[in-house]
């Protein structure tokens, strides 16, 4: 498409609000990442926007990317609507055209800004495709942070300004803030990285806060149904808070007192940089119908018992891959993990998900559970878990945790599946179940007279039949437990009674 006639841009017929003034004094700082947080409706996406238009006309043939998780949102609402907003409203004398089919806008000059979703395969490939001076990602609270690092892969177009400098690369992010796990928080907020909590680089980060109340294009009666939501809502589409944890959260961060006055610890508490020796290690799959391109992740999250029995998560590998990708990861956990157990929901085809698990390793010892009951049901005795001091996590988990935090009594109040939460109920639920004692056959049976006149009268003093001997086992009534030793086979092999 060749790119529009160019004319003489006239000067901006508007004002920026302070807000706004202050997003972009932000974006122009030498802080390459920006974030913008707060609550609705205060000029967040429009000032980016406004920020990207005037990159790409100060710079010929750049090109930049406005992304959102959901295709049809990013369309509707930026492409479509505030992008042409902006341009009419910022820069009235300048010429744009918008290629619907391929979603990009051409400005004068040739700089390229395009639009995208993060849940279609075909546009993503395309976005990877490319090289970017400016990414952009709105509602950054829906977008997973391992999403948000390989988009950063592609922050890499060189291109040089109209004066010859050539034009820094940025990226920008905004949402409405969520939860303190949230990837954001910790590293525009916390200046660390969510990853692994260590310091980021001195001046790499910037961030902003946009609240309806600096919006003076705002109805009143749009404030007035702010100041009418809900507690949680209010704090977060009004006042533009983090959350440190949502109301009836099973998780938080931070330590908690509970009714009875005593102390919840909370994940950064219980939180260790080793774990210790394990006697047990599982892992908890949480499959999805995703064949890789669309749709939920594959929760895949791996946790070790120690002697003292506490639990020790050590590694959140969830991934949004085909089944023989997840598999591969599940599989190459086991080896590196050295685990016992693999634990998968089979809720989305239960023969298919041990099919690819047995795929990717003939020899995984595997195990389906099917979900009877909802998702925070199932958490709540695992939250039990780190209530008690039970459980720890091994390093930085951000992605996980956040959805932890997030999901409470009522359920998860999150964007999306709580898949990496429910990867970790699963792994724990298993992990944590008591051992059934194990017994030694051949210790109780003895050595020495096995006579049938002998062995009828020992049925006969100690069990009546096999039969008795074999319910025996499965109940483990007192005089089995005493006269097995325990090292032997389970109490439920009794095919070998």
């Amino acid at each position: 498409m060749p790119s529009p006639s160019p004319s003489k841009a006239q000067p901006p017929t508007f004002e920026l609000t302070d807000k706004q003034a202050e997003l972009l004094t932000a974006a122009s700082s030498p802080a390459r990442h920006v974030l913008a947080y707060g609550g609705s409706r205060s000029g967040k996406t429009f000032g980016f926007c406004y920020c990207i238009a005037s990159r790409a006309l100060m710079a010929p043939n750049s090109r930049h990317l406005v992304a959102r998780l959901h295709n049809v949102d990013v369309r509707q609402s930026i492409m479509l609507d505030t992008w042409p907003k902006m341009m009419r409203l910022a820069f009235p004398g300048v010429p744009f055209d918008i290629n619907k089919t391929d979603q990009f806008a051409i400005l004068p000059g040739g700089a390229e800004v395009w639009f995208s979703g993060l849940d279609d395969k075909e546009r993503v490939d395309k976005v990877l495709g490319k090289e970017f001076a400016t990414i952009y990602v709105n509602e950054a609270s829906q977008v997973a942070y391992e999403t948000i690092t390989t988009l950063r892969t592609r922050l890499a177009q060189a291109s040089q300004k109209l004066d010859g400098r050539a034009l820094n690369l940025k990226a920008y992010y905004d949402l409405n803030p969520t939860g303190r796990g949230h990837w954001t928080y910790r590293e525009f907020v916390e200046q660390v990285r969510p990853e692994n909590g260590l310091p980021l680089e001195p001046e790499s980060r910037a961030h902003v806060v946009l609240n309806p109340k600096d919006n003076p294009h705002l109805p009143a009666e749009y404030h007035a149904e702010l100041d009418g939501l809900p507690d949680r809502q209010r704090q977060r589409f009004r006042d533009g808070k983090y959350l440190a944890e949502a109301p009836g959260a099973l998780w938080s961060l931070s330590d908690r007192e509970a009714d009875d006055g005593r102390t919840m610890p909370g994940i950064d508490s219980l939180r260790v940089a080793t774990a210790p020796a394990l006697t047990r290690v599982v892992i908890g799959v949480d499959p999805s119908g995703s064949d890789g391109s669309t749709g939920d992740s594959q929760g895949i999250v791996v946790a070790g018992r120690a002697k003292d029995g506490h639990a020790y998560i050590l590694a959140d590998l969830s991934c949004r891959l085909s089944p023989d990708g997840w598999a591969r990861v599940v599989a190459s956990a086991a080896e590196r993990y050295g685990a016992d157990r693999v634990v998968a929901e089979r809720n989305f085809g239960g023969a298919m998900v041990e099919a690819v698990l047995r795929s990717a390793a003939p020899n995984l010892p595997v195990k389906l559970v099917t979900a009877s009951r909802g998702k925070a049901v199932r958490a709540e005795p695992v939250a039990a878990l780190y209530e008690q001091g039970k459980a720890h996590h091994v390093g930085t988990f951000s992605d996980l945790e956040d959805q932890m935090t997030m999901t409470t009594t009522s359920g998860f109040q999150g964007g999306g599946s709580p898949d990496r939460m429910d990867g970790l109920v699963w792994c724990l639920t298993e992990l944590m179940e008591p051992e059934r004692p194990r017994y030694n056959i051949d210790a109780f049976l003895g050595t020495g007279d096995f006579s049938d006149e002998n062995l009828a009268r020992r049925w006969a003093r100690e069990g009546s039949t096999i039969a008795g001997i074999a319910d025996a086992l499965h109940r483990s009534p007192g005089w089995v437990g005493e006269t097995l030793a325990v090292n032997g086979v389970s109490a439920g092999d009794s095919d070998r009674a």
